[in-house]
């Protein structure tokens, strides 16, 4: 289970820093809850310990992971045969899991179908909110602020265009 101090990432919203451990009671029933903070949009959640499990809560990725999914910017396809209704669905899905790699694939294939067409209102948003969990996460992995964090992000992209 996770404790004060850790980092963390919640799926659709992601990472902070568990800042605290509370217990309130709510209709009668006391519930414990991790308090975190989440810097990139500097709010403050609250989830049920009992719910964690459910949320799709989990550790922020390692070094390693890191490096590996920065790399994926370079591979990877993009299945043009697809409706955008059904690729916004695959990605959601990606979203949904919280996972690093997924969110950097829905970062990654997004950026090129941007570049040979413009994206709808729906994938443009899709694709800044999967940047900006992504560049929660990448700020805490490295310890780099959020400008920091999003220029590695973008000249990242910018290698896999060129080299694209």
């Amino acid at each position: 289970m996770y404790q004060i101090g850790d980092n963390i990432v919640y799926p659709m919203h992601g990472a902070g820093v568990i800042e605290a451990i509370e217990e309130k009671e709510i209709q009668g029933q006391k519930h414990r809850y991790f308090v975190i903070k989440m810097p990139s949009s500097n709010m403050q959640v609250m989830i049920p310990i009992d719910k964690v499990l459910k949320s799709g809560i989990r550790s922020v990725a390692d070094l390693p992971t890191l490096k590996a999914v920065l790399l994926m910017f370079d591979q990877g396809e993009v299945d043009k045969s697809l409706s955008w209704k059904q690729r916004y669905q695959m990605n959601m899905e990606k979203m949904r899991t919280g996972k690093i790699k997924d969110g950097a694939e829905v970062i990654r294939d997004l950026t090129k179908i941007n570049k040979e067409k413009t994206l709808n209102s729906s994938e443009k948003q899709m694709l800044d909110s999967a940047k900006k969990i992504f560049i929660s996460e990448l700020g805490l992995i490295k310890r780099m602020n959020e400008n920091q964090s999003f220029d590695l992000l973008n000249d990242t992209i910018e290698r896999f265009e060129i080299s694209g």
